[in-house]
């Protein structure tokens, strides 16, 4: 009878360590993959890009899709930020480094469904330019463009 109690205690005191350890290494691949997962793409040079919106990029949680690029700015920079797209509800977003929202827009001034962004920098960093469609649904290729404006 000692024994199976003392069988019964070690049993208990090593499932405690063991649950411990499978969450530690759950929350370790967890934070592995996120990184893996969320990875935007630089803008090249040319600040411009032609690209294409699918089913496998960042899930908006509203049923659509994104996909981010990074790009650097100086405090003072005016922007302008084109995405075009003959395939879907064009969509454009600025984010700051923290994930806040900058400025967005979803239709441009000719009438159409793409977008035409124009903001100020307020302050120096690397900012996220995000591309989605607008609404629920909506793939396809697109043609992104940052613009820095110049005074005349």
């Amino acid at each position: 009878m000692i024994v199976k109690a003392c069988i019964s205690g070690l049993s208990r005191l090593l499932i405690i360590p063991t649950s411990l350890l499978t969450i530690a290494i759950g929350a370790t691949y967890s934070a592995v993959a996120q990184n893996k997962l969320y990875n935007p793409v630089a803008l090249p040079p040319s600040n411009e890009v032609r690209d294409q919106l699918t089913e496998n990029d960042i899930p908006t949680g509203q049923g659509g899709f994104a996909r981010d690029y990074l790009v650097k700015f100086t405090k003072g920079d005016n922007v302008a930020i084109d995405l075009t797209s003959d395939s879907f509800d064009a969509m454009v977003m600025l984010l700051a480094a923290d994930g806040t929202t900058i400025s967005e827009n979803d239709d441009g001034p000719d009438g159409t469904t793409n977008s035409l962004l124009f903001t100020r920098i307020k302050a120096t960093g690397t900012y996220v330019v995000r591309v989605r469609a607008f609404g629920e649904t909506g793939v396809g290729n697109f043609r992104l463009k940052v613009t820095r404006l110049r005074p005349a």
